[in-house]
């Protein structure tokens, strides 16, 4: 009696492969297809996006495989909408906007408009493509030069990262936008701003965007410091690469640190001084707390101090500033009062009591709007 003929390998895969497809029920079959189609509209988003920005660059680092990661949603100041994936997708998480029906090519021509928190899907003809937002940062930055109001300069910086976050650009430009916009902010006192933009810009360092990490990464630890978060500092500064420590501006941030440490006021007026870049900006926020904490200090250690010496230890521009903030916490206890400032002299142990109440009423604690 004859052996049944061998079936050799790739005859077995094709019959597997056969009844596997004939056992394929119809909803998986539109599943599938839903897959297909979804991927067909993504490959369709990423070729517009090549032709139409800075003449077939691509324009999104991050638009990759693991975009979805990063992209979950809006940054919060950019207006998060909740429209999300279709549910009958077996693959859609309901947490997860619809990157496929929102991500956009703006057509708008216009290089100004007013910001508008989204609560709907945004239209191309209310968003500016690439070259136009170009246009739009450029005639900024002359703006801001020619002394522009920050309000209106602040409302169009956030329509125009908001035109970059809607068309998921984020490459270069972004980086730039968002630190030129933290400056400014910086410059004009607008934490809340400034916080906002550095939480995206850590975000977009940390996809391998270039940009002026060392300067921002020395900017945080400040900010860290004016918070008194100290759990948080210290585990940012243990992530710290050797690139970033040696840099100027880090390696000047870290010694603001030590000196708070260990209390020594001296070289922390000294820092406060030749903070580079913006760093003084920052720690303008929290040098008058420094200063009574110093005050209170050396009022325990001299009996007397002149008024001249303060203002060249604590960093103060003129006598008059130095007087002025002695006397709006109620330490303006001075042993000739009717003198000149320049003869002035303060009486320590008077100035001890109330340098303690202000400490302790204005400084217990520390209140920080906008994430750090």
């Amino acid at each position: 009696m004859n052996d049944p003929p061998t079936i050799g390998k790739k005859a077995k895969k094709a019959a597997i492969q056969k009844a596997a497809a004939n056992n394929l029920d119809l909803g998986d079959q539109a599943a599938l297809s839903r897959r297909a189609e979804r991927f067909q509209r993504e490959h369709e988003l990423e070729r517009q996006k090549s032709t139409r920005v800075n003449g077939g660059q691509p324009s999104l680092r991050a638009a990759n495989q693991n975009a979805h990661l990063y992209n979950r949603i809006f940054n919060r100041d950019e207006g998060a909408y909740g429209a999300m994936a279709n549910p009958e997708d077996p693959e859609a998480d309901p947490n997860v906007p619809n990157w496929d029906k929102f991500t956009i090519v703006g057509t708008s021509q216009e290089l100004f408009k007013d910001y508008l928190r989204l609560t709907s899907e945004p239209r191309p003809e209310t968003i500016r493509p690439y070259p136009v937002l170009q246009q739009t940062l450029a005639e900024l930055k002359k703006r801001w030069r020619q002394k522009t109001p920050y309000n209106w300069i602040c409302n169009q910086f956030k329509s125009l990262r908001q035109d970059l976050t809607v068309q998921r650009i984020k490459n270069d430009f972004t980086v730039q936008v968002y630190e030129i916009h933290a400056r400014m902010a910086l410059e004009s006192s607008d934490m809340v701003e400034y916080n906002q933009c550095q939480a995206s810009l850590r975000t977009l360092y940390e996809l391998g965007i270039p940009g002026k990490v060392e300067e921002f990464t020395a900017y945080r630890i400040l900010m860290l410091l004016h918070g008194r978060n100290k759990s948080e500092l210290n585990l940012f500064v243990g992530q710290l690469t050797p690139r970033q420590k040696v840099d100027h501006a880090v390696r000047h941030a870290l010694q603001v640190q030590r000196a708070l440490s260990m209390g020594n006021y001296h070289a922390l007026f000294e820092m406060y001084l030749n903070a580079p870049n913006m760093g003084a900006y920052i720690m303008d926020h929290f040098i008058d707390r420094e200063k009574i904490k110093a005050l209170m200090v050396m009022s325990k250690a001299y009996k007397s101090l002149a008024l001249s010496f303060i203002q060249n230890e604590l960093a103060f521009d003129t006598l008059n500033e130095t007087a002025e903030f002695l006397d709006n916490n109620q330490a303006a206890c001075f042993t000739n009062p009717n003198v000149a400032d320049k003869d002035k002299v303060l009486d320590c142990k008077a100035a001890s009591i109330p340098l303690s109440e202000a400490y302790e009423k204005k400084y217990s604690k520390v209140g920080i709007k906008g994430a750090i």
